[in-house]
């Protein structure tokens, strides 16, 4: 049909779709041994994705006119662990992605080891080369599972006075990064002052599950959400959690360092939660049982 012809409905939804396409643009397309990996633009956004068959999962994000702004919302909310220990020692980070996390903290503690565990080569490659990530002194990726490193680790008698997990498929959590044998393992790892903060989901089945598991090895745990977010962050510790007065207390006096990131860790207090808002008959998950992959695909409402 001759241009002076097509309905002007029609050249608007023209227009509009061929906005739509060209404001992403793949820079980098690669099949790993574990997942496919997208690297996308999008205007000043750059991300990570992992394509998986449920659909396609932003893992991070990068504004490139401002780098050092930490662009997802649970990526923040992660940094709430600095309010149970907010002069870790020794970190260990479960899970590279492209690289925010592990990259902010040894800003934030230059002087501190870190170790990172990631189990895919060409993530740490694609972290490199279109993330800006670099290990600086002191940080050591290691390309492994992590439950393999988890259990070297506690032959070793390693101790972290911070955890991180946040391994992700494109799916979800790895299954045996779940279960009570691991988190067990992990609990070990930490010291006397040591907290582990877990990445996961609170809209699925799995929530039941995932909360006895970790209310089974550490008797109590924050539970953090936050309105609009999927995402729910697990804080706890060796041993026992502080009061909100001193989680209150630690914000106010470590907020203006997390400004550059626009990290809000004051208006975190009143989200985070140790109410047991799960069914408490439900089966925690372990080594034998853990069928993830099945719950995770039974969203509820």
């Amino acid at each position: 049909m001759p241009c002076n012809q097509i309905p002007v409905v029609t050249l608007v939804l023209l227009a509009f779709s061929c906005s739509v396409f060209s404001a992403d643009k793949i820079i980098h397309r690669q099949k790993s041994l574990y997942r496919n990996i997208v690297v996308q633009e999008s205007g000043s956004q750059r991300c990570l994705i992992f394509a998986v068959r449920k659909g396609d999962r932003n893992q991070t994000c990068m504004d490139m006119d401002e780098p050092e702004k930490i662009v997802f919302p649970y990526v923040r909310m992660t940094f709430a662990g600095l309010l149970v220990n907010p002069e870790p020692r020794s970190i260990l980070v479960i899970g590279l992605g492209g690289g925010t996390i592990p990259t902010v903290l040894a800003e934030l503690f230059s002087e501190v080891p870190m170790d990172v565990v990631e189990i895919d080569p060409a993530v740490v490659e694609v972290a490199r080369q279109f993330f800006d990530y670099k290990e600086r002194t002191g940080v050591t990726v290691h390309v492994q599972d992590a439950r393999i490193y988890i259990k070297r680790a506690g032959l070793l008698k390693k101790q972290y006075d911070m955890i991180i997990l946040d391994a992700f498929t494109g799916d979800y959590i790895p299954e045996h990064l779940m279960t009570m044998e691991f988190l067990q393992e992990t609990r070990t790892l930490l010291t006397e002052s040591g907290v582990l903060v877990a990445n996961t989901f609170s809209t699925s089945d799995l929530y039941d599950h995932e909360s006895v598991t970790y209310d089974a090895v550490f008797e109590e745990f924050i539970n953090f959400k936050m309105p609009g977010s999927m995402n729910r962050v697990i804080i706890t510790a060796r041993n026992s959690l502080p009061s909100r007065r001193v989680l209150r207390d630690r914000a106010n006096q470590i907020a203006g360092r997390l400004d550059t990131y626009s990290i809000p860790i004051a208006n975190y207090i009143p989200y985070l939660s140790k109410r047991k808002d799960w069914r408490k008959n439900t089966r925690p998950l372990t080594d034998q049982f853990s069928p993830a992959n099945l719950l995770q695909g039974r969203q509820t409402p």
